[in-house]
């Protein structure tokens, strides 16, 4: 069992993958955000992440959610998350992010989205 978040980097056709496992909650969501923050300085225009391994979202990982979003897209980047387990993204389609949020069902879909 993984406590916190762990984040593992790939890169498949220019388009990097965070394969990302545990929770995000309010100790964990500032890795995330540096990591998403390191990412939107580099020269890649495609940032998926795969939530298949994730368990919980907090507000605070919302928030950094919601806002990179809106950033990596005034950077003409896309962000998008996939493979969302079903708790998670009764939490997201709670909130209402599911309108703001790029989200795809799969790994596949995601790489293949052409949209910035």
């Amino acid at each position: 069992m993984i406590l916190g978040l762990e984040i593992k980097v790939e890169e498949i056709d220019k388009i990097i993958i965070l394969r990302l496992f545990g929770r995000i909650d309010a100790a964990s969501s500032s890795l995330l955000q540096n990591r998403l923050q390191a990412l939107l300085k580099d020269a890649h225009k495609v940032i998926i992440m795969d939530f298949s391994n994730i368990d919980y979202l907090s507000s605070a990982a919302l928030r950094v959610l919601l806002s990179f979003t809106k950033k990596y897209k005034e950077n003409k980047k896309r962000l998008g998350i996939f493979s969302i387990t079903d708790e998670v993204m009764d939490l997201i389609k709670l909130t209402g992010f599911d309108k703001i949020l790029n989200i795809y069902k799969n790994e596949k879909e995601a790489i293949l989205e052409k949209s910035l």
